[in-house]
Formats: structure tokens, C-alpha cells, sequence
């Protein structure tokens, strides 16, 4: 596919997000295209974002746990790009309005503390991570259901990114037996989901190994500082105004957020 198709592509799914209209899957009228491409249309949607002046600050993964490929009938995990727009304070409000069918789920973060680059143990990336905390990811997608499109067509729109918030408690990862925390997501004081952290990749640190093995397909690596939201121990929940969010991660806190119009 040539770059101006990439382009194009990236301006379809931008315009869409922009006024928050939905559109078919891209595979309906382009049904060769690829994780290669998807990639390319993914970059070019984000220097689209950066020449507005946003930020990149990190990246999430997607379709870490089996809940959640289920939902989505995708068998693979994926990233996309986070920027310090898409961040909604801890306890603070995000509006529905500009958002086409948006869902949350239950997430643990990381930030890092030096770069990764290519193929990484599971212990360099506990060394590379300074701190993790509870985090939930608000998803939306730019087509039509939310639901049975292709893998491509998911990279292509940035992994589905939309908002994230992050818990006020951080923590050293080592402290903590990572893939054994109780984690549960609370809506209007009732409990909606509940799983524990092994949900995400069997052990959210390997998500970070994962990430960076998918970095270093494309030949690009994890920059020091990054933000990176380890992907969903269940299956998303979808959002209504007046909804009050909350997440308790065990060692990690509470993290909540409030939904209006």
C-alpha cells in the first residue's frame, strides 16, 4: 500500500474522532491491508495529533487478556499511543460528549525509568520500570458497533486509545507479587468486573516485554519516562452519564472517575 494510502487512511479515522462520527471498518474497502500497514496508518494518525500539539507520553497494550480478545473476537496482542491530552486526572470528571461508544476498563500502569530496546527479560524490564500503579482506560472506537473488525482495522485506529487515568499511589514493582493482585472495578458502588493482574499477559511486566518486542518489529524502542498501560484484566464496561467509576488494585489503591455528558 503506498504512503499516501497510509495518509489518506490516517485523515479518515482522524476526521472521524474529530467529530466523533463513526465509519465502517477500513478493511470493508481496503480488505488486503495489513499489520504493516496498520502501523504506518497508526504513526501518521499520531503526527497528525503531535502537529496540534499534543505530547506522546506513552503507550498501552491491548488484547493482553483472553476477556478481552473474546469480546473483541482478536486473537493477538497490540499497542497504540497515549498523549498527555488523553489523560483524565485521578477523581476528575470525563465528558461523553466528542466520544462515539466509549468503554472502561480495569488496567494496571508503569512508568519507566531508562529506555528498552529490542528483546527483554521480564527482570530487565522490572529493573527498567520505576513505579507501578492502578490505572483504567477509557477505550473508543472510530467504527460502526465496536465490535468483530479486524486486527489491522484495531492498529490502524490506535488500538482503539481514547482517555486513561491514573492512581495517585505509586509503587516500586518489586514490592509487590504483580501477577496475584485482587483487582476490582466498581460502578455506581456495585461491582462490574473483578480479576486478578494475572488476567493481563499472565503478568502485567510482561506486557512490557511484549511491548518492546512488538517496538523492535518496527525498529523503534520504549523511551525513558513512558507511561505504559499493561492492557485489561477484563472484558470493557460500557459508560453512561452520571456513572461513577471506580477501581481498587490491591497494594495499589483506589483510582476513580465520574462520567457526564
Amino acid at each position: 500500500m503506498p504512503m499516501t494510502n497510509h495518509q489518506e487512511l490516517a485523515h479518515v479515522l482522524d476526521r472521524a474522532r474529530l467529530d466523533a462520527q463513526p465509519i465502517p471498518p477500513l478493511t470493508r474497502t481496503h480488505p488486503d491491508l495489513t499489520l504493516k500497514d496498520a502501523y504506518a496508518i497508526q504513526a501518521e494518525g499520531v503526527r497528525l495529533r503531535t502537529a496540534r500539539g499534543e505530547r506522546v507520553i506513552g503507550l498501552k497494550m491491548g488484547l493482553t487478556s483472553e476477556a478481552k480478545r473474546k469480546q473483541m473476537n482478536l486473537d493477538s496482542p497490540v499497542y497504540g499511543v497515549l498523549t498527555q491530552q488523553m489523560q483524565v486526572s485521578a477523581g476528575g470528571v470525563f465528558r461523553l460528549q466528542g466520544f462515539i461508544h466509549p468503554k472502561i476498563e480495569p488496567e494496571v500502569a508503569f512508568r519507566t525509568s531508562r529506555e528498552l530496546r529490542g528483546r527483554i527479560s521480564r527482570e530487565e524490564a522490572l529493573d527498567a520500570c520505576a513505579s507501578v500503579f492502578a490505572a483504567m482506560e477509557i477505550l473508543d472506537s472510530r467504527y460502526l458497533d465496536f465490535k468483530y473488525f479486524s486486527l489491522p482495522d484495531v492498529v490502524a485506529d490506535n488500538s482503539s486509545s481514547s482517555m486513561f487515568v491514573l492512581g495517585s499511589l505509586e509503587r516500586p514493582p518489586r514490592e509487590l507479587a504483580l501477577a496475584k493482585l485482587d483487582m476490582s472495578m466498581e460502578v455506581n458502588g456495585a461491582a462490574v468486573q473483578s480479576a486478578l493482574s494475572s488476567a493481563i499477559s499472565g503478568d502485567p511486566i510482561l506486557s512490557v516485554v511484549q511491548l518492546c518486542e512488538l517496538l523492535a518489529e518496527r525498529d523503534e524502542a520504549l523511551p525513558a519516562g513512558s507511561i505504559v498501560l499493561a492492557g485489561a484484566a477484563t472484558a470493557a464496561h460500557m459508560l453512561q452519564p452520571g456513572d461513577e467509576v471506580r477501581l481498587t488494585v490491591e497494594g495499589l489503591g483506589s483510582v476513580s472517575v465520574s462520567v457526564t455528558r
